[in-house]
C-alpha cells in the first residue's frame, strides 16, 4: 500500500523504510530517496504530502553543507544521471534523492532539546525530569532548558517505537568514548542552528541527528539533518512560555491525530486535504527563512 520503491528497478533495493528508500549503487554507495510518505508515531500514514521529499531533501542538502566545519557527512561526489540513466527512474529521484556513502549506521538517534515540549513536557510533569535528566522545579511548557540536554533514543525497527535510553546504554552500545563524541557532536550542531535560525525568526526546540561510521572508524553525519520531519521548529515571534506555538514541522499532523480517537496503531488515518496543504506551506515556509 504504501510502497514507492518499484519507482525504481535499475538498482537492487536495500530497504524500505517509513519514508525513504535505500538503494545499492555500489559497494561504496547507496542512493537515498526521499519519498511523499508521512510517518507519525512510527506509523506510515495512508496519505502521502505532494512534494515533501523534495522539500526534505533541499533542506537537509542546506544543513550537511552548513555544518561541514563540525563534521564531515555521508554526502558522495557522484552524478545522479550516471547512476540512474534511465529517463523515469531519473525524473522521479531527480530533487528528492542524496548519493551517499556507505557506513555503518549507529544503533542510536541523538536527540537535543533546548526548550521543554512534547513528551519531554509529559516526563518532566510526571518526575520532574527528562529522559532521567532532573531539571528546576516550575518550568513551564515550551520554556527553554537551562542548557541543551542531549536525550538518545535506541532505533527501532518499521512499525516499532523509538525508546529513549540513558547515557550508560549508549556507552554500553558505542563504548565509552565513540558515545561521547556523538553528544558533544550532536550538542555542537544543535548550537550552531540555534543560533542560524534564531537570526532568521525560528526557535529549534528540539531535533535528531543520525552517525555512522566509515571504514577508518570515524563519526559521519548521515540520513536527514534538521528537516521539519526530524525537528520541531517554532517561529519565534509567536513563542509565548507556557503555550505551544504554531510550528513549521510536522507537529501540524501529529496535532490533528491527537484530536482523533487513533490508537496509534497501523493502518494510520487518513489526513484532510487541508491538513495536507497546510503542513506543505508549513515545510515550505521554513526552507525559505532559512535559505533566503
Amino acid at each position: 500500500m504504501f510502497s514507492d520503491a518499484q519507482k525504481i528497478k535499475s538498482l537492487p533495493l536495500v530497504r524500505e523504510g517509513k519514508v525513504r528508500c535505500l538503494y545499492a549503487v555500489d559497494d561504496n554507495h547507496f542512493l537515498m530517496v526521499a519519498t511523499d510518505r508521512v510517518s507519525a508515531f512510527d506509523v506510515i500514514l495512508p496519505t502521502p504530502i505532494e512534494g515533501k521529499g523534495r522539500l526534505l531533501t533541499e533542506i537537509s542538502l542546506f544543513w550537511f553543507k552548513k555544518t561541514e566545519p563540525i563534521i564531515p557527512n555521508h554526502l558522495a561526489d557522484l552524478a545522479l544521471e550516471e547512476v540512474l540513466p534511465d529517463p523515469d527512474e531519473y525524473a522521479w529521484a531527480k530533487g528528492r534523492s542524496m548519493l551517499v556513502k556507505r557506513l555503518t549506521p549507529l544503533p542510536v538517534e541523538a536527540i537535543v532539546r533546548g526548550f521543554i515540549a512534547g513528551s519531554g513536557w509529559k516526563d518532566y510533569q510526571a518526575s520532574g525530569a527528562v529522559c532521567g535528566v532532573d531539571l528546576p522545579a516550575g518550568l513551564r511548557l515550551t520554556d527553554p532548558l537551562p542548557e541543551p540536554l542531549y536525550t538518545p533514543s535506541s532505533k527501532a525497527a518499521v512499525g516499532d517505537h523509538d525508546e529513549n535510553i540513558d547515557f550508560q546504554k549508549t556507552e554500553d552500545l558505542l563504548g565509552p568514548e565513540l558515545a561521547e563524541q556523538v553528544k558533544q557532536v550532536s550538542l555542537a550542531l544543535y548550537r550552531f542552528a540555534v543560533d542560524y535560525a534564531l537570526q532568521r525568526g525560528i526557535l529549534i526546540a528540539d531535533t535528531k541527528f543520525e552517525f555512522g561510521t566509515n571504514e577508518k572508524g570515524q563519526l559521519v553525519l548521515m540520513d536527514e539533518v534538521l528537516t521539519p520531519d526530524s525537528s520541531r521548529f517554532w517561529p519565534a515571534d509567536a513563542w509565548v512560555p507556557g503555550e505551544v506555538p504554531p510550528s513549521f514541522d510536522k507537529q501540524f499532523v501529529r496535532d490533528y491525530l491527537e484530536s482523533l480517537s487513533w490508537d496509534k496503531k497501523p493502518p494510520g488515518p487518513t489526513l484532510p486535504a487541508e491538513v495536507i496543504e497546510k503542513t506543505r506551506q508549513k515545510y515550505q515556509d521554513v526552507i525559505h527563512r532559512l535559505t533566503q
